[in-house]
This record gives structure tokens, sequence and C-alpha cells, in this order.
């Protein structure tokens, strides 16, 4: 009896070793501590993954045949992209963050002592949003607190002629509305390179010495300006400040899984680590919203890049070759509308995508353009080849049907070395990357992302590389959040199914609840049966669990609501008209013209 327990406290040593030391890195927020301890998270996140990838060559490979071999071969070379991406995005914080926050203030002291401010040209780029959405943003960006600026509405939407107020109208009313608000109103003849066209046609008529760019849906705080304006007084060769994009609704994937409370959504990851990250190593992305850039740094690169769908991107890379600094002040000053529906996020994030790879693939791209450091050339890459893990991903989607079809399970893995090389590595991930992160981002939260888009974005990925002159339009993310019933998003819901039905079928094979297939009989039968077994089994239903997962997201609920509504819990006093009876209340909801309350106490009858 002691030979088991013995080997098994011995299988459990590394994982327990691993828990103890991640557990003392991690007694108190990473922002807190000193930098050697990020740097050993970080050696010992690559240590162990290094020691799995060794373990995996050496020890974990079918070699039963030739086509086993091959086939884990392709498990090992997925295994190995992902882990060598992750690694990656770890790796660039090694040297650690920066927090602009004191240099703003700074700035801002700055500015008020300047006795002719810069002025300032303020963008609005729109395409067939609806007016009402237009008028809060253009309010918004007029009463930014500085007084040397021009708001600009950059129509780029349709000419007919619009009748429902919470349509997108026509341009003569888009031009009433701008003119009556106090902005100017250029309307250039087509539409030909979308938004950075739209941007590019109003650059002649723009005096400004800064510039500042906000989508349609996006509100400014009023301080924007005030916050930003001074760096680049500080800075002669400031070429941009990039500030996070935050939004006044929830995620779709969140809200459809009911998880908005209590996970943050994708983009806090992007502002709160990677950004400050690539900031380290000098190389801010610029994001297309929420940004002020030197107009005399945007004319030396020749106004906004037309190469791909990913105009800012493009545009802040050639601006830091040329030697302008991009930098990112990690303040929320702006809010605009998420995605409000599923297929409409999982579209954005293919335009992201392709823009992206589009970039990657230009002569002034990172790879190609002169006047970038190797580092800041890693980090850019860094931000293109995260997109190629949709393809590994699919495989690894895909896979367990070897075990089925072909009676081969791709991996020799069995208890032991579950425990003692595997168990570490993920656990590690579990508890340091949220940790190094700043807990804003999970190592489980890309995974309910991969799950939804992986089918989509492996066939995005596919076309741009091997269509290189293939150009989609440029289709706006819709804004309209109103939605009378609940809507499926069957462009994701299809190939999902189709997966989800084929990892099913596995499964109930491997259970025996189908007959199995001959070769998985075969496979059955041998020696290691039940261990083969196991894996399969956890495979497949992992992989349903994703799935299913997925397939919940695709479901966007009614949404009767059409403007922003804010779920709060503030104490509030409620009173007659005549100041009589006062009734204490909880404010539960708020929006622009609705305020729901509760009562705080039981309320007499009448």
């Amino acid at each position: 009896m002691s030979s088991p327990l013995a080997s098994l406290a011995l299988s459990l040593l590394p994982t327990l070793l691993v828990v103890l030391t991640c557990c003392w890195l991690t007694r108190r927020p990473e922002a807190q501590c000193r930098p050697w301890r990020r740097r050993l998270a970080i050696l010992l996140i690559t240590s162990l993954a290094g020691r799995y990838l060794v373990w995996r060559v050496l020890f974990g490979l079918n070699q039963q045949s030739p086509m086993a071999l091959g086939l884990s071969w392709l498990l090992l070379a997925c295994e190995g992209w992902l882990i060598f991406t992750g690694l990656l995005q770890i790796g660039l914080s090694f040297s650690g963050r920066r927090d602009h926050t004191a240099a703003a203030k700074a700035g801002e002291a700055l500015l008020q002592q300047c006795p002719s401010p810069p002025t300032v040209d303020v963008l609005i780029p729109c395409c067939g949003e609806p007016l009402a959405l237009l008028e809060r943003t253009i309010i918004a960006c007029c009463r930014l607190d500085y007084p040397a600026k021009t708001v600009w509405l950059l129509d780029d939407g349709p000419e007919y002629e619009g009748t429902d107020p919470q349509d997108d109208g026509s341009p003569r009313q888009r031009r009433a509305l701008a003119r009556s608000l106090g902005a100017l109103y250029p309307r250039r003849q087509g539409r030909q390179h979308a938004k950075d066209g739209n941007l590019n046609a109003v650059l002649p008529h723009c005096r400004g010495e800064l510039m500042a760019v906000f989508d349609a849906d996006v509100v400014p705080q009023p301080h924007f300006l005030r916050r930003t304006v001074g760096l680049f007084l500080r800075e002669t060769r400031l070429g941009f400040v990039q500030t996070p994009q935050s939004y006044m609704t929830p995620d779709p994937l969140m809200r459809n899984l009911a998880m908005e409370d209590w996970l943050l959504p994708d983009e806090e990851s992007f502002y709160r680590w990677i950004e400050p990250v690539r900031d380290s190593v000098g190389a801010v992305v610029c994001a297309g919203t929420s940004f002020l850039m030197r107009r005399r740094a945007l004319d030396q690169v020749g106004g906004f890049s037309t190469d791909s769908l990913s105009e800012d991107l493009a545009t802040g890379i050639r601006l830091i070759a040329l030697g302008w600094q991009g930098l990112f002040l990690p303040e929320k000053l702006s809010a605009g509308l998420a995605a409000p529906g599923v297929a409409d996020f999982a579209q954005q994030r293919l335009r992201w995508c392709r823009g992206t790879l589009q970039t990657l693939r230009s002569p002034r791209g990172p790879l190609r353009i002169a006047g970038l450091s190797w580092l800041q050339r890693l980090a850019f890459l860094e931000g293109a080849l995260h997109w190629f893990n949709a393809i590994p991903r699919l495989v690894l989607l895909v896979l367990p049907l070897s075990t089925g079809l072909l009676g081969i399970l791709p991996i020799n893995l069995n208890g032991a070395s579950f425990l003692m090389v595997f168990l570490p590595y993920w656990l590690s991930l579990l508890m340091l990357v949220s940790w190094l992160n700043g807990e804003s981002r999970s190592a489980l939260l890309p995974e309910l992302y991969s799950w939804l888009l992986t089918p989509v974005l492996a066939w995005a990925v596919v076309q741009t590389l091997l269509i290189p002159r293939w150009r989609p339009g440029f289709r706006v993310t819709s804004k309209t959040l109103h939605r009378a019933r609940s809507r499926l998003a069957w462009g994701l819901v299809l190939p999902l199914l189709a997966l989800f039905v084929l990892n099913g079928w596995n499964l109930l094979g491997l259970l025996s609840v189908l007959p199995p297939s001959p070769a998985m009989a075969t496979m059955l039968a041998q020696q290691q049966a039940e261990g083969n077994r196991l894996v399969g089994l956890l495979w497949s239903g992992l992989n349903l669990l994703g799935l299913l997962t997925a397939l919940r997201a695709c479901l966007d609920p009614p949404r009767p609501q059409s403007l922003p509504t804010f779920r709060v819990r503030w104490p509030a006093r409620l009173s007659t008209d005549n100041g009589g009876t006062v009734h204490r209340v909880h404010v539960c909801r708020v929006n622009e013209q609705v305020v729901v309350v509760e009562p705080r106490d039981a309320l007499a009858p009448g």
C-alpha cells in the first residue's frame, strides 16, 4: 500500500512546489512588487513550458505507426505555436510597464501656464449612425474643456432622405444637427478607402496643431484635452497619445453568458496590460479612436494609411518608424458603445484580424519598414501573430476525431506524466497570468473568445494570406441597441454546431453509447485502452463544454432599451411634487431618459 502512495506523492511534488512558489510570488498585487518578482514569475512559466515541450518531444509522441506519429507531430506543432505566442506576450512584460499619469498631471499644469495653447481639430468620422447617437457625441466634443478647438463631423453616411429620428437621417439632417450644435460639417465625394479616406479628405481644411479622433459612438469626458495636450508641450517628438477605449454597454459575449458582472471584457486586458507593456518598448498601438495626434507628424507620413483595414495601426507604425514617439495614457477619458450583438462583435474582430495581417504583409509593415528597433518589431509582430492562433485552435477542436475515425490518440500521456509535467505548467498559468496583468485577464478568458471565434477567424486568416489582393468591404459595426426579439448569429452557429456534433459522436463512441468505429474498437482492445479512453474522454469533453458555451453565447436576447442603460445602486430620497412624503429608495437603473428606483423600506398602503 505504501508504494502507490509514495509514487503518488512523488508525482505531486512538482505541482506542490509550483503552487507554493506561485502563492509566495502573488502575495501582493504585481504593481506593488519589486521587478524581480515579476521576472521570476515569467521565468517560472517559461521554464515549465520548456519542460513540458521537452517531455512532449521525448516521451509524449505516439509512435505506433507512421500515421500516429504524423498526427502526434501535428498536435505538438499546434501546442508549440500556442505556447510560443503566449510566452511572447508574457515575455514582453519582462522589463515592466510605464505609467504616464504623473507626466499628464505635469503637462496639465504646464498647459495652464501656456499663454497660447495649441489649436486642436476634433474629428468625428461617421457612417450611417443614428442621429441621436451623433447628437450625444457632438455635444460631448463641443463641451470639451479647452478653448482652442474646432469640432468636425465627417459624414460618410448614406445620401437618402431618412424620416425616423432614430435612424441615420439624410445629409441635410446631419448637417443641420452638426451646425446647430456648433460643429463643422464637410462631406466628401465618394467613399473610397472608408474611414481612413474620410479622415484624409478633411485634412486640407484643418489648421490645428493637434488632432483628436473619436468614433461616432464615443463620448469624451470634458477634461480629455486638458489631460492629453500638455504631454505634447513636454515632448517635442511626441507623435500621438492613445487613451483606453471603454464601453458604456456590456461586451455581448459576457452579456449573453451572464458574466458581465464578474468577468472583465476583453478590451480591459489590452488597455490594462498589453498596451502599457508595448509602451515600455516604444511600440504603442494607435487604436483608431480616443487618441490625440500631432498634425506635423501625420503630414510627414502622408496622412492616414490606406493600405489596410487597420489604418490606425499602420499609421502608428509609420510614425514610430520615423522617430515619433507613441505614448499610452492609462486613464479612461472616453466611453463608447460595445458591439450590440455577437454577430457584430465577430464582424469587428474579423476586420481587426484582416487589417492587422494586411499591415503585416505591407512593405511599410512592422517587418520591413526601416526605423524600428528589433524589440519594437517583436512587439508589433506579437500583435499580428496571435491572430494565427485560430488555426492551431481549430486543429485542437478537430483532432480528437482521430480517435473515433482512425483509432489513434495523437499523444502518449499517462497519469504520472499528467501530474508531474502538465499539471504544474497549467497551474502556473492559472495562478500567475492574471497576477502579471493586474487581474485584467485570467488564463481562461481567452478560451471563451477563442471557442466562439476560432472557425471564422481561421477562415479569415487563410483568406487574407492566400489571396493578398482580396479586400473585403469596410463594414461599420452596428450601433443600434434596440432589439425587439432574440437573434441567433447563424454565421457563427453553423460551424460551431458541426464541430459539436463531431466531438459528441466521438465522445459517445468512447463511452460505448454508440457503436464504436472498427478503428476505435481496435484501439480500445489494446493494452493501454483505459488510459487512451480517459484522455480521449477528457479531450472531447472539454471541447464539447467549450463549444456548448460558444453556442449559448450566439443567442442575443431581446433588448427593449434603445439607449445605454446602467445598472447602479445609489441611495436616494423620493418625494412628492409638493415636498410632502419622502421615501428612501435605491436608484437601480438609469439612462438619458429614464430613472428606475426601488424602495429601501416597505411602503405604506396607498
